[in-house]
């Protein structure tokens, strides 16, 4: 089985210690390709190395919504200018964030806009960060006609993940469902059609309930793989295929 983490911030220090073997672990259990979404500007160049310095990394850029009170203007003139240098997947990590009520809405809505309009003008798929906001977000992607992309650790209802797909993305589901009283998002990912799914860890964030209390881990998405198949009643084997062809698709990567 090949398996693509589609989410995993790897670069972070959380696993500065350890990376290389994180890695060689990922790769003995078929996970051979990990998206890396950026979180800020200042992380973009340690992002990229990494991405160029080992094998099956593909790197995202963009400016997380939870972070704009960080981003600058000078932030989102060097995103263009970044995509037009450097070979990238997507653009992400971007979206809206209206869980944390102190987080502005009107800047993040605005931030949200321009990312939307230069992954659209470079075609692009876009990696989206949405908590309570997904009408909104919705709104917005069908205004940006960007070409698709993916909803990271999708947590809204049945009608807003249809809406999402018509519009061209794929739902990412994670360590959440890994909890049997995660009891909404199962439900979802039982409900919703399997080549509209991709897997992801969101690792050092958002821990399979094998590993509570731990550092969260790209080689722990085999435990997100073997969740959704109990969920839909399905073989490992088949939820690996249609998920790793699913994330070929929706980000452009050559699928084996």
């Amino acid at each position: 089985m090949e398996l693509i983490d589609t989410h995993c911030h790897l670069d972070v220090d959380e696993f500065d210690d350890d990376r290389n073997e994180v890695l060689a672990r990922c790769r003995e259990k078929g996970i051979q390709r990990i998206v890396i979404p950026a979180i800020d500007r200042d992380g973009w160049d340690n992002l990229l190395a990494l991405c160029a310095r080992e094998r099956g990394l593909y790197p995202a850029l963009g400016l997380h919504p939870m972070f704009i009170d960080k981003h600058t203007d000078h932030d989102r003139a060097d995103l263009e200018k970044y995509i037009e240098s450097t070979n990238l997947v997507a653009v992400g990590e971007i979206g809206l964030d209206f869980f944390i009520k102190e987080l502005d809405q009107v800047r993040q809505k605005n931030l949200f806009d321009k990312q939307l309009s230069i992954a659209r003008n470079a075609d692009l798929p876009v990696l989206l960060h949405v908590r309570k906001a997904h009408d909104d977000t919705l709104s917005a992607i069908k205004k940006a006609r960007v070409q698709g992309g993916i909803a990271h650790a999708f947590n809204g209802s049945l009608q807003q993940a249809e809406q999402y797909i018509e519009l061209g993305f794929k739902l990412g589901f994670g360590g959440t469902m890994t909890y049997e009283k995660a009891s909404k998002i199962r439900k979802l990912a039982k409900e919703l059609p399997l080549e509209s799914i991709v897997l992801e860890t969101d690792a050092p964030d958002m821990v399979v309930e094998g590993h509570k209390d731990e550092r969260n881990s790209p080689e722990y998405l085999m435990d997100c793989l073997n969740a959704l198949a109990e969920i839909r009643d399905e073989s490992p084997e088949h939820i690996a295929e249609q998920t790793t062809k699913n994330a070929c698709e929706v980000l452009n990567l050559p699928c084996n």
